[in-house]
């Protein structure tokens, strides 16, 4: 698909698609079928009441806060045709964080389900007047997407901006990146790239649609003959069930979801499925074979973000360890410190540059200063640490604020992390820094076993001495049930204890 940024939307596919073929499936979610057709209506029903009922103008903000359903992709779908600048919020927000979100985007408009709007309302959050809930006695949205109404107004152009998508906000607070309806288009050609689409093809969908990754799949109908099969949350339990029931051919993954599904139980329907292709980010290489082995698909990895279309590289030729090799509209580059190039095969900080005009973000939202710092010189610095080949691949090495500065040497989480993954009682873990009485930092490592399982602080830690450098060791152990967890179910570890007086010391039981 080629577009310039003066095009119309892409939004428009919809309405030709369900013109042309109305019975076409979009998606299925949880084995109830939903049409093009359906689509459409409920998405142009919802689009009138908004701008000519309500009076909500183009490029003004309604926040959504709803679990995945029919409804919802209706709903972006209504403010992607009225121009409306979509606001994904993680549904499972709460507090401060919510309040923080909901005020800094200063919505016209809020959709949200009845069971979440107490909980809006006990973050404290001052809101506009204009309230829009789902379900329940207070369900003030079925009626307009069931209604005849039609907007039928001419679409935005590529330019303008589709969402204001804030980062998950693992080591502070969310920044709003500013999408465009291009930078959605990019995103979907870079799929494209990755997946090896053929007609037909049935791509399972459990992320939640207010993570970008889950926001891109919402758009493969119009891009590609495919059908979606979706459904509300992941679940490591019925996840072969379900994609078995859904005849999936691609699955999609992020953080740590291989890694879970490859410490569940072996069950039957694991290889009883129709998936060629797995595709996402965050799985280790020294894990590609034992996954494809097992689970009978191929491991496509990628590396991107929101800021940039969220795909930056791709790798579909099978190279294990790497995030593959820039898409064709962007540039991937590695600096050392000073901000000069550095030569293949050494590590330093991964810098992004447009190739084609209008596929990184040009702002966060209201963030002058998170903005200055990420573009400069005409490239986006990502904050991620990474190497590439004389092939033009990519390897990924972490967040460089990920890291501590221990015994005079900088420890990626990433070199701690990887290695104690590999203990057979530890499902997951996660490291952070500390300080320390004397010198800069002491390394503090969380662990959730595995189930059934228990770990012993004491051998493991003989266990990781005998893997790691002796400055990468853990000083600090602690045994956690479960992590919080972003919705692209990354742990947060900013929300992790620095409180190291309950929890198991090296230097006080060795």
């Amino acid at each position: 698909m080629n577009f310039s940024l003066n095009d119309p939307s892409f939004i428009n596919a919809l309405r030709n698609i369900a013109v042309r073929e109305p019975e076409r499936v979009f998606g299925i979610f949880d084995r109830t079928p939903l049409t093009f057709g359906q689509l459409d209506q409920r998405a142009e029903a919802l689009a009138a009441h908004l701008r000519n009922g309500l009076d909500v103008r183009p490029g003004q903000r309604a926040a959504v806060m709803m679990h995945n359903g029919p409804e919802a992709i209706a709903i972006l779908f209504a403010l992607a045709k009225a121009g409306i600048v979509w606001v994904p919020v993680n549904a499972r927000l709460r507090g401060n964080g919510l309040k923080y979100i909901l005020e800094h985007c200063n919505p016209a408009v809020l959709f949200t389900d009845d069971n979440l709007w107490p909980v809006i309302v006990d973050s404290g959050a001052v809101l506009a007047d204009r309230v829009l809930v789902l379900g329940g006695e207070q369900d003030t949205i079925t009626t307009h997407l069931e209604s005849r109404q039609r907007l039928d107004a001419p679409a935005p152009a590529m330019s303008e901006l589709y969402a204001l998508m804030y980062t998950s906000g693992t080591t502070g607070k969310p920044k709003g990146v500013c999408v465009t309806h291009a930078m959605m288009a990019y995103a979907l050609k870079s799929v494209g790239l990755l997946c090896s689409i053929t007609p037909g093809d049935i791509f399972f969908q459990w992320e939640p649609f207010y993570h970008i990754g889950g926001a891109q799949m919402l758009l493969l109908p119009m891009f590609f003959d495919v059908q979606l099969s979706l459904t509300e949350r992941f679940s490591a339990s019925r996840f072969w069930e379900q994609v078995h029931a859904s005849g999936a051919t691609h699955i999609h993954y992020l953080g740590g979801v291989l890694q879970i599904l490859l410490k569940q139980p072996p069950n039957e329907l694991e290889r009883k499925h129709s998936v060629r292709i797995a595709w996402g980010g965050g799985c280790p290489g020294d894990i590609w074979s034992i996954l494809q082995d097992r689970f009978g698909f191929e491991i496509r990895e990628c590396y991107g973000m929101t800021e940039a279309s969220s795909l930056t590289t791709f790798n579909a030729e099978g190279r294990p360890g790497s995030v593959g090799r820039a898409v064709p509209w962007l540039g991937v580059a590695i600096h050392d410190d000073q901000g000069q190039p550095v030569p293949a095969g050494e590590p330093g900080h991964v810098v992004v540059r447009e190739i084609q005009s209008g596929v990184l973000f040009n702002e966060y939202f209201r963030n002058v200063d998170a903005t200055r710092n990420a573009l400069s010189d005409g490239m986006l610095h990502t904050g991620d640490r990474g190497w590439i080949d004389e092939d033009g691949f990519l390897y990924f090495l972490g967040r460089v604020t990920d890291s501590v500065r221990c015994r005079g040497e900088n420890v990626s989480a990433w070199e701690v992390e990887s290695v104690t993954q590999q203990h057979p009682d530890v499902e997951e873990c996660a490291m952070i820094g500390v300080d320390a009485e004397i010198g800069e930092q002491d390394i503090m490592l969380f662990l959730k076993p595995k189930l059934g399982r228990a770990i012993d602080p004491g051998e493991l830690h003989v266990w990781l001495k005998g893997r790691l450098a002796s400055y990468q060791c853990p000083r600090y152990l602690s045994i956690v049930d479960e992590f919080e967890r972003t919705p692209s179910h990354r742990i947060i570890k900013h929300s992790l204890s620095t409180n190291t007086h309950q929890v198991w010391d090296s230097e006080r039981f060795h």
